[in-house]
C-alpha cells in the first residue's frame, strides 16, 4: 500500500457566525437614494472579473437605478489586463457574470489624463473618458500582493481597473519600486480629483463568502471609508484552522477565486517568492511546506496565474492553460513567479506521495495534510488524522483525497 493511500482524512467544519440577512436590492436603493444624476447623462459602470457573490444582482440594481433616473448607463470591464488584455476576453468575463443583456463597452484603448504629485502617469480607458460620470462596483478585501491598511477594492478599480493594460503595467512598475500601498493611495487620490467620479458600491463578504455589507462610496471621503471597510473585511476573512501543514491540496484555482488564483492571505505564500524548505521560512502563517493543485475553474478561461505558487499540479491542468492570457497577467502584475508551471503528476496518489516524501514524511500516520475546495470556501475542509484529535466531533474518516 502506498503512503498516499494509507492517509486517512476527516471532515472538518468551521463554526462561523451565521450569514448576515441582507436584502440586496433594498439596501442598494437605500444607499443610492440621494445620488443625483442629470437626465441623459452617460455613466460608465466599472465591473471586475472576480467571482463575487450576488455580483450580477448588485450590478443590475445599480444599472436599473440609474436608468430609472433618466441616465444612460453602460458597463465597462474595469479589470486591467485580465481576459488576455483583449476586448473579446474582457467582454466575455463581464458576460460570464450573467450580465450579457446589459450594454458593454470593452475597448482596450486608454491614454494618460494627467499626473500625480510624484509624477505617476494617470491612465484611463478612452471609453470611460467619454462618459459624463464614472461609477465602480467591487469587493473590498486584503490584497494578494501586499499587506497594508488598504487592499483590493473600489480604489484599486479606479487606479488599475479602468486604466486597462497600459495603466496596470505602469502602476505595477511604480509599485515594485515605491511600494504598493503608497502608489495605490496616490494614484487613487489623483483619479478621484481628476475624473468625474460619481461614486462606487463597496462590497464586504463574510466567512461564508456571502454579502455582509454594501456601502456607497463618495469621492469626498472615499479613501477613509474604504480603509474602514477594509478592516471589517480583514476581520471577516476565513482562514485555514491549522498552522503547520505538510501538504495543502487545493481542488481548484482561478481568477474568479482570487487575483492570484488562490489567495496568498490564505496559503501564506507571497506572490513574488516563497521558500520550499521544510523549516519555517515563510513570513506569513499558515506554514505550508507543499501545495498540490488539482484543477482550474471553468470561469478562469485558462488563465492559470498563481499556479507557480504551488509545488505540484495534476497533469490534466497543463493542456487547459491559456499561456498567452497567463503570461499577459503575470507580466502586467510583474509577478513572473506566479506563471511558472510546477511538477506535473499523472494522479493524485503520485502527487501526494512525491509532495510528502519531499518534506521527509515517510509514515501515513504522521502526514499533516489539509484539502480545500478553493481559498474562498473554507467552512468545510478535509484534514488528516495527524492534524485533528481522535476525540474531536468529526465525521468518519475517508481516504485522501
Amino acid at each position: 500500500m502506498s503512503l498516499a493511500a494509507d492517509i486517512r482524512m476527516r471532515e472538518v467544519v468551521q463554526e462561523f457566525p451565521q450569514p448576515t440577512e441582507l436584502d440586496i436590492e433594498q439596501e442598494i436603493r437605500k444607499q443610492l437614494a440621494d445620488l443625483k444624476v442629470k437626465s441623459g447623462a452617460s455613466i460608465a459602470i466599472g465591473v471586475g472579473s472576480r467571482g463575487i457573490t450576488n455580483y450580477a444582482q448588485i450590478v443590475q440594481v445599480v444599472f436599473a437605478r440609474f436608468l430609472e433616473g433618466g441616465a444612460k448607463p453602460f458597463l465597462i470591464p474595469a479589470m486591467g489586463s485580465h481576459g488576455g488584455a483583449t476586448e473579446a476576453g474582457q467582454r466575455q468575463l463581464v458576460e460570464d457574470h450573467g450580465l450579457a443583456e446589459l450594454p458593454i463597452r470593452a475597448a482596450m484603448d486608454s491614454s494618460v489624463i494627467g499626473r500625480s504629485p510624484s509624477g505617476y502617469d494617470l491612465w484611463c480607458s478612452r471609453e470611460v473618458q467619454q462618459a459624463d460620470h464614472i461609477f465602480v462596483i467591487n469587493r473590498v478585501k486584503p490584497h494578494t500582493d501586499f499587506i497594508g491598511e488598504l487592499g483590493s477594492g473600489c480604489l484599486k478599480m479606479l487606479t488599475i481597473g479602468i486604466s486597462k493594460r497600459e495603466g496596470a503595467v505602469t502602476f505595477h512598475q511604480h509599485a515594485v519600486r515605491d511600494g504598493y500601498e503608497k502608489v495605490l493611495r496616490e494614484i487613487g487620490a489623483a483619479q478621484l480629483e481628476n475624473l468625474p467620479i460619481l461614486g462606487g458600491v463597496a462590497i464586504v463578504e463574510d466567512q461564508h463568502h456571502q454579502t455582509a455589507r454594501l456601502e456607497l462610496l463618495r469621492p469626498a471621503n472615499w479613501i477613509e471609508r474604504e480603509e474602514q471597510l477594509f478592516q471589517q473585511a480583514r476581520d471577516l476573512m476565513p482562514r485555514i484552522p491549522f498552522e503547520d501543514i505538510d501538504l495543502l491540496i487545493v481542488d481548484r484555482i482561478g481568477k474568479n477565486i482570487s487575483g492570484t488564483g488562490m489567495d496568498t492571505n490564505v496559503i501564506g505564500r507571497e506572490i513574488h517568492s516563497y521558500s520550499t524548505l521544510a523549516a519555517r521560512e515563510q513570513t506569513l502563517p499558515p506554514y505550508i511546506k507543499r501545495i498540490y493543485i488539482r484543477g482550474l475553474t471553468e470561469e478562469t478561461h485558462g488563465n492559470a496565474v498563481g499556479i507557480g505558487l504551488a509545488d505540484f499540479i495534476h497533469q490534466s491542468i497543463v493542456p487547459q492553460i491559456d499561456h498567452a492570457a497567463t503570461r499577459m497577467n503575470a507580466l502586467t502584475a510583474l509577478s513572473l513567479h506566479s506563471a511558472k508551471i510546477p511538477i506535473a503528476c499523472a494522479s493524485d496518489e503520485e502527487a501526494i506521495e512525491l509532495a510528502l516524501t519531499s518534506v521527509g514524511v515517510t509514515r501515513a500516520e504522521d502526514a499533516r495534510v489539509v484539502q480545500i475546495r478553493d481559498t474562498l470556501n473554507l467552512r468545510e475542509l478535509q484534514a488528516s488524522e495527524a492534524m485533528v484529535s481522535s476525540e474531536a466531533d468529526l465525521s468518519s474518516p475517508r481516504h485522501c483525497p
